[in-house]
């Protein structure tokens, strides 16, 4: 089960699948594009080293399901791990999602 990476969003058991670099790229969504009430896998996080470190920190990881809980001209609400986090429209434009 190296290739699937499964996260617990309450009770909800939930599988996020890996693929190919072309395949990600072909269908990845910037999280500030995300609408509310969608729910979508981290693909991968764009941006220097240290934005990256702030968004894994925050639980922004790869193949992890958020689902979005509001979203204001980019800047968004989401569910992460369990948990509730505001992110900018900056920030939220590093986290492309599928």
């Amino acid at each position: 089960m190296d290739d699937v990476n499964r996260s617990v969003l309450g009770n909800e058991h939930t599988v996020c699948r890996q693929e190919a670099k072309e395949e990600k790229n072909r269908n990845a969504l910037p999280l500030s594009l995300v609408h509310a009430g969608d729910s979508v896998c981290v693909k991968w996080i764009s941006g220097k080293g240290e934005t990256r470190r702030l968004l894994s920190t925050l639980g922004f990881v790869e193949n992890t399901l958020l689902t979005v809980i509001s979203e204001m001209d980019g800047n968004v609400i989401v569910n992460i791990k369990g948990t509730r986090v505001a992110v900018s429209k900056v920030m939220a434009r590093r986290v492309m999602t599928e």
